[in-house]
């Protein structure tokens, strides 16, 4: 072969590539000077304006990341969204395709051929894969967006957002909404550092502020002469007094939040009520938790036959089944225990949910989010309770249950001592936050964040079912369990 012929072959070959290259990266530039000229046009204008909304949404998301995210997340943003990266990978592939037959691959060497050949085939599939990502965060979006509706409020309360979390097990063959698990998570608003109270759900007497709908039908509290009003029966005889609400409220919701702001002590901003059957899926997806189980939980029991058990030891691996098993066991457990699992499980969760398993499974993640999860939070505000919920996971939750002891007579409690340690417990978050602040200063203490509750100040007494006047003697029960729940379990 003559020099000539060899040079025209390395320029042919050189070209080829530049044709690849470009192509990959600047689509319809090839087309634009090699090729249709109106197809290449059209193809540089689109990439062009691509760049630019690429560009201008993540300038955007510096600066205004809520109303950002609120709009990347509604439902049918992300579905047209997942169209158009479908859309444009297509786009993409039809002109690299072109810009390789443009390049005549059939006049290079046979080796040359092959290798730009395997080299196309390798550049659609990386990109194919990438655009797949891509689509499926918007599906992942599109699937958070929907359990995101808004409603709550928004308002910061003396520098701390209140979230109530509830937890319902719909397996229980019950009338209406009866959370069994009733938490508040006190989040200061600016550290993320979290105080978790938790209610017991046979707590009774339990107070409507005065602006309440209920106050008027409950001015003494929520009592009635059976025993059976207990705080996780507020939000049925909300609904049962529904008349009495305003036109667009949530009855049930606005009654509990009421009675637990009142009990507490605190506004509430946000609720979250998780369906306990939802856990089994959502913790598939995390592919299981690990927990420290310090006794034998039962599988079954109820209605049913003890199938197995959930043996003791650290760092148990426990997959969706035998987590919710876990957190539902009621067989020869008080209640008391069976909130502490819970609570165990849900750390866990929160824990072992890393940035890495979410960025890698966040579509089975999301799926089983829209089954678990019913919420007020707005679209607009996961990205400031998505940071507070980073932060937290850098700081000791402090954690307090009202049961026995501190509470020792659940049916008669008293809310000023209530009240009173969830002060303490906040003014001693707060100030740990301070002596953080300033490492120079003496640390001070601050109540034990025990995995059960803790007993901050000495608990008192109320009165006895004999001294009540609506106390139905054959009606009340009294579960004063005194057991240390922290040998139940532990996030591991």
């Amino acid at each position: 072969m003559s020099n000539a012929a060899t040079h025209a072959g390395r320029l042919h070959a050189r070209r080829a590539v530049g044709f690849l290259v470009l192509s990959a990266l600047v689509p319809g530039s090839v087309q634009r000077f090699a090729g249709n000229r109106t197809l290449g046009t059209v193809a540089l204008r689109i990439w062009a304006g691509l760049l630019l909304l690429v560009i201008g949404v993540a300038v955007a998301a510096l600066f205004i990341p809520g109303p950002v995210v609120a709009v990347l997340l509604t439902p049918w943003v992300a579905a047209t969204a997942r169209v158009l990266v479908w859309v444009v990978f297509a786009g993409w592939l039809v002109m690299l395709l072109d810009a390789w037959r443009l390049a005549r691959p059939m006049r290079l060497r046979r080796g040359m051929r092959l290798g730009m050949t395997i080299t196309v085939g390798v550049l659609a599939i990386a990109v194919g894969f990438g655009t797949s990502y891509v689509a499926s965060a918007f599906t992942a979006a599109g699937n958070v967006g929907e359990v995101l509706p808004g409603g709550g409020d928004t308002e910061v309360k003396a520098g701390r957002y209140n979230i109530l979390l509830l937890g319902l097990d719909a397996a229980d063959d019950r009338m209406g909404i009866r959370p069994d698990s009733i938490n508040v998570a006190s989040v200061d608003a600016e550290t993320g550092r979290t105080v978790l109270f938790g209610l017991p759900r046979n707590m009774q007497r339990v107070p409507f502020p005065a602006g309440s709908p209920m106050h008027g039908v409950y001015p003494d509290g929520f009592i009635c002469p059976d025993g059976e009003c207990m705080l996780n029966a507020v939000w049925t005889a909300g609904e049962a007094n529904a008349d009495l609400f305003p036109e667009g409220a949530d009855p049930g919701l606005d009654a509990t939040k009421d009675a637990i702001s009142e009990t507490l002590g605190l506004e509430i901003n946000y609720y979250a009520m998780v369906d306990m059957a939802g856990f089994e899926s959502i913790i598939d997806a995390m592919g299981g938790i690990h927990l420290d189980v310090m006794k034998r939980i039962p599988i079954g029991g109820g209605g049913s036959q003890v199938s197995g058990y959930i043996e003791p030891g650290k760092a148990v691996h426990l997959d969706g089944r035998h987590a919710l098993w876990f957190a539902r066991s009621r067989h020869g457990s008080s209640d008391y225990e069976r909130m502490q699992r819970q609570k165990c499980v849900i750390s866990a969760m929160v824990n072992q949910l890393d940035p890495q398993l979410v960025a890698t499974r966040f579509v089975e993640l999301s799926r089983a989010g829209k089954d678990l999860l019913v919420t007020d939070v707005g679209r607009a505000d996961i990205v400031e309770l998505v940071d507070l919920g980073l932060k937290a996971r850098n700081r000791e939750i402090s954690s307090v249950n009202f049961n026995p002891p501190l509470v020792p007579n659940t049916a008669f409690p008293d809310f000023d001592h209530i009240r009173a340690t969830v002060e303490e417990y906040i003014e001693a978050a707060e100030l740990a936050d301070e002596v953080v602040a300033q490492p120079s200063a003496p640390a001070s203490p601050m109540p034990s964040p025990t995995p059960g509750f803790t007993t901050p100040a000495a608990p008192t007494t109320g009165p006895t079912p004999e001294e009540s006047l609506s106390a139905d003697p054959e009606a009340y029960v009294d579960e004063t369990e005194t057991e240390d729940l922290g040998v139940v379990c532990s996030a591991a």
